[in-house]
């Protein structure tokens, strides 16, 4: 949708909301609804502005200490939400209804480093200073579940009523029984722009997914954030409730394996004409995966996805075809792309595409060699192990002269804070599996 587009359907009476969205640290669509008359008139030209304090909460969104750009020393004032008006799109599970992507900047001009589309941006930046573009899709995995967000948490997500009751990965007959919510979801996400290839069962109860057609890098992470907030928008209307926690329960996780391969200035496959940047930019990938892995697991409970033999990676090896690795390369020609099976569907888009990226610009800048493809199983493998904890991916992205180099001291300190928070969090937490193991036998 063009402005002049939304002009006419606001002038039409089609449209009289706009949502003006930014992605927060967590991955999620926060911003303002504004009338759409206000948006046409003022905020698409002028901007609108927003609480700095929407970067430096955590997930509850309670203030914490220790972002440098925001708190209370410095009043927690107001950045620039400047509206990226190619994004505009309709809305059509909100009647009336647009939604506009902003870029975070500061009142002087300058550019809200620490915002995950900044971020992202910096990154595609560097590409097109070699001529390149990154292409890009995601595919994310959810649960759902027969109860209202409002009857889980009542229930205090415990005895929870998932969709279907057994492995459903790739049953018609069991995904049939879901069909009226995935259908709407699969229609409505192609009436917001969304180019929908396919949707499936998975293997967890109530465990399915939907696919969509790549894009350019910028484009797939914005609708990725767009994609995962409508859908439980549309599961919330529908009665029911979607995850998309990396591990609900003790079987299979929810993954959003990450696809992406690079495109010359005239839109031809560079892995395939330039095999050397093919091979480097991907032992870059391997050399980084560790240091990079907070990027691509950002929560306590990503780690508890990593299991072998679950179809998460648990070996820091790439394969081809291989599901048990966690680099893995599929596609032929043009199409060949690297396949990362490392983040969860909890990933904040932009950070793991941004992590992605600056690995394969270091390792074709180092002219790093790559190693042979792994054969066979990667879960038995001799190779190095994915962090298994945050805390561990937290040390070494702290360590990481990759992640200050592409990214910058200033963001790097931000997220070790990120990471700071939601340790101590949950290490201050007593979890179920403690009250149930120790209530009575200790």
């Amino acid at each position: 949708m063009t402005l002049e587009q939304l002009k006419e359907a606001v002038a039409d009476g089609s449209v009289d909301t706009v949502l003006l969205a930014i992605c927060d640290m967590q991955g999620r669509l926060q911003g303002k609804r504004l009338t759409a008359n206000h948006f046409v008139d003022e905020v698409a030209e002028h901007a609108a502005e927003g609480c700095n304090y929407l970067l430096a909460v955590d997930v509850e969104m309670n203030t914490v200490e220790g972002y440098a750009h925001a708190s209370w020393d410095t009043g927690y004032g107001d950045f620039v939400m400047q509206p990226d008006l190619d994004t505009l799109t309709m809305i059509p599970w909100l009647p009336g209804t647009a939604l506009c992507m902003a870029d975070l900047g500061w009142h002087d001009g300058s550019p809200v480093t620490p915002s995950p589309r900044q971020i992202l941006r910096r990154q595609i930046a560097r590409l097109e200073e070699r001529g390149w573009a990154a292409n890009a899709a995601t595919e994310l995995e959810f649960m759902v579940f027969r109860d209202t967000y409002e009857d889980a948490q009542r229930k205090r997500y415990r005895d929870l009523d998932p969709a279907n009751l057994y492995n459903i990965d790739y049953s018609l007959l069991g995904t049939a029984r879901i069909e009226p919510l995935i259908r709407r979801i699969r229609n409505e996400m192609a009436g917001a722009g969304l180019v929908v290839e396919n949707s499936k069962g998975e293997c967890n109860l109530g465990q399915h997914e939907v696919n969509f057609r790549y894009a350019d890098a910028l484009t797939t992470a914005d609708q990725h954030a767009i994609y995962k907030n409508g859908a439980k928008e549309i599961a919330s209307q529908e009665g029911m409730a979607i995850t998309f926690m990396a591990k609900f329960d003790e079987r299979e996780g929810s993954s959003c394996h990450v696809h992406l391969s690079l495109a010359d200035r005239d839109g031809s496959a560079v892995f395939q004409q330039q095999p050397d940047v093919f091979r480097r930019f991907l032992a870059g990938q391997l050399a980084c995966l560790p240091e990079l892995t907070l990027f691509h697991a950002p929560n306590i409970n990503s780690y508890k996805r990593f299991a072998a033999g679950s179809f998460a990676p648990t070996a820091i090896a790439w394969g081809r075809d291989n599901r048990s690795c966690s680099l893995r390369v599929v596609g032929h020609g043009p199409a060949e792309r690297i396949e990362c099976r490392l983040p969860g569907a909890d990933v904040n888009p932009y950070l793991t595409l941004s992590a992605l990226i600056a690995a394969g610009l270091h390792g074709v800048d180092e002219g790093l060699e790559l190693e042979e493809a792994l054969e066979g199983n990667a879960y038995e493998a001799d190779k190095p192990r994915v962090p298994s904890t945050m805390r561990d991916a937290r040390d070494l992205f702290a360590a990481s002269d990759v992640a200050r180099a592409a990214f910058g001291d200033d963001v790097v300190d931000h997220y070790l804070n990120y990471a700071r928070v939601e340790l101590e969090q949950f290490d201050a937490a007593v979890t179920d599996w403690e009250r149930f193991r120790g209530f009575e036998r200790l």
